[in-house]
């Protein structure tokens, strides 16, 4: 038996306590939670603690660890970045840009030296902005820089499919392109299969629209809901699925954000597209087709992260 694998989490909140737990539960991952002692204090200690004493019933032998510095980080196959302020209600993940962008700029830049061969996951928001921050401050390869966001998305989406058709989630295929805000996502329609059938088929179009929009202000509706903080389950089962693709080498057809090469006429721009990943990160990217309205959208989302870049301190 080799070393075991390592996943840095990089903030040790709600989201980042959820995806240390998810990922320590599966058994394919020592864990270390990162944080800073100033603004959490012990917090990401005292969560690694109570998940080491889960293991006694839960059975798994991977280990998780609370740091403050980086030490204990060295050597990560896969760092997940999710510090920074999260959304407040009524909050646009844009409002968050600088502050968010200095606090990403350095945690990147201290984990990549601890670890220049892991591939990173950006979750921080807003998210395809931050992208960019990490791949300047890391220097690494667009293969190694992974933006959530799609994933994430694309659970919702096929949440309230699911729901409106009455079918498992299961059977239900489709994938949000695009950006990862509340009006730059592009929950693809053209190509949406429920068990091999058009949801054109099963649903008449306002019904269809209803959920493209409610998919689009899916964060919102759970930060409105829960008030003191934003969604942090399927946010978590979402990353962790990434991670898991990447560490088990499983060619797993994901959405995320990455810096295109061309992808739909984008170039240079992080933003949405189907991405094969494994061992290493990003193995290709698929171009989807779609249609033109929802290419337009595509296009349209790369803009508005390119203004977002602009406004980058």
């Amino acid at each position: 038996m080799g070393a075991r694998k390592k996943v840095t989490v990089i903030g040790g909140g709600m989201t980042g306590g959820a995806i240390a737990q998810r990922l320590v539960e599966k058994g394919i991952a020592d864990v270390v939670i990162q944080d800073d002692p100033a603004i959490v204090q012990t917090l990401h200690h005292g969560k690694a603690l109570d998940m080491t004493q889960s293991a006694s019933w839960l059975g798994f032998d991977t280990k998780i660890t609370g740091t403050d510095g980086w030490d204990e980080t060295a050597g990560s196959d896969v760092i997940v970045c999710t510090a920074g302020a999260p959304r407040k209600p009524g909050m646009s993940r844009e409002e968050l840009l600088n502050g968010n962008a200095e606090i990403v700029r350095k945690k990147v830049k201290d984990a990549a030296k601890a670890s220049p061969n892991a591939v990173l996951i950006i979750f921080s928001n807003p998210m395809d902005a931050m992208c960019h921050v990490a791949l300047d401050a890391s220097g690494f390869p667009r293969e190694r820089v992974l933006g959530q966001g799609g994933a994430l998305d694309t659970a919702r989406y096929r949440a309230f499919i699911a729901m409106e058709t009455g079918v498992s989630v299961r059977d239900v295929h489709a994938y949000v392109l695009g950006g990862h805000t509340d009006t730059t996502m592009v929950p693809v329609v053209s190509q949406a299969r429920v068990g091999g059938l058009p949801l054109s088929s099963l649903l008449p179009q306002d019904r269809i629209d209803a959920l493209v929009a409610r998919t689009m202000r899916g964060g919102a509706e759970i930060g409105e809901l829960m008030k003191v903080s934003s969604a942090y389950y399927a946010p978590s089962a979402a990353t962790v699925q990434m991670v898991e693709a990447i560490l088990l080498d499983e060619d797993r057809l994901i959405p995320c954000a990455v810096r295109c090469q061309g992808e739909y006429g984008i170039d240079g721009i992080v933003c949405g597209v189907m991405c094969q990943l494994g061992a290493g990160g990003l193995k290709r990217t698929l171009e989807m087709p779609v249609s033109d309205d929802e290419k337009a959208k595509i296009r349209k989302a790369a803009d508005a992260t390119k203004d977002l870049i602009a406004l980058l301190a």
